[in-house]
């Protein structure tokens, strides 16, 4: 008598168990408010002591620091690409949509972010790259709506509006963080009105693009 040949249980593709997501989530918070308040050299152990896992459980997810700096910047740029799109949605005026995205920006500390970029790894990694590419597009389709209704004045560009939001969001040498957080809305929103049109002044120089930021 011939025996039917089994067949095989057809495999299905592991995910990860939530309780690992939830572990990466809390190790790319805490290295983020740490990268923030020490710079991008801060131990990986305190990192671990901070997200509350073992530091085995921070290898696992990153194998080393350059993976986990870049890891945190691409959350940070894709949280900001969220913001941007909850103002596009949320905000009928297209001004407020600009003001709204520029403020939830400044909270998740670009500036104090923006020197990894260039000094702890690959600046040119796909997956940098890539989320680069989708924050600077949000921004070019909030700024480009304010402009079409007239409220933006019309010799800014992308580079301005980054380069101000990094600038403010980055507290003054000798300064702690808590404490210069009492001034970023308020001078952030000086910035802002600044962008209003009818301009009440003539900028010297050409509107900065994201292109002329690559190449400084």
């Amino acid at each position: 008598m011939q025996t039917a040949t089994a067949i095989p249980a057809e495999r299905k593709a592991t995910r990860p168990r939530a309780d690992a997501l939830r572990n990466r989530e809390r190790i790319v918070s805490a290295a983020r408010e740490m990268f923030t308040e020490f710079g991008p050299d801060v131990p990986l152990d305190e990192i671990a002591r901070r997200a509350g896992v073992g530091n085995a459980t921070v290898y696992r997810n990153f194998p080393d620091r350059d993976a986990l700096v870049r890891e945190v910047v691409c959350s940070v740029l894709d949280r900001t690409v969220r913001a941007g799109q909850t103002a596009l949605a949320e905000t009928g005026d297209a001004f407020e949509a600009l003001e709204r995205f520029v403020h939830v920006s400044a909270d998740e500390r670009i500036g104090a972010l923006c020197p990894m970029v260039s000094s702890a790894f690959d600046e040119h990694h796909p997956d940098l790259e890539a989320a680069r590419e989708r924050c600077e597009r949000i921004i070019e389709e909030v700024m480009d709506r304010a402009r079409a209704a007239g409220q933006l004045r019309p010799d800014v560009g992308v580079g301005d509006v980054m380069i101000a939001v990094a600038q403010l969001s980055r507290p003054p040498a000798g300064t702690a963080c808590p404490s210069a957080d009492r001034f970023l809305h308020r001078h952030l929103q000086l910035f802002l009105d600044g962008l209003r049109a009818p301009a009440p002044s003539v900028l010297p120089g050409a509107a900065v693009t994201m292109e002329d930021l690559r190449q400084s």
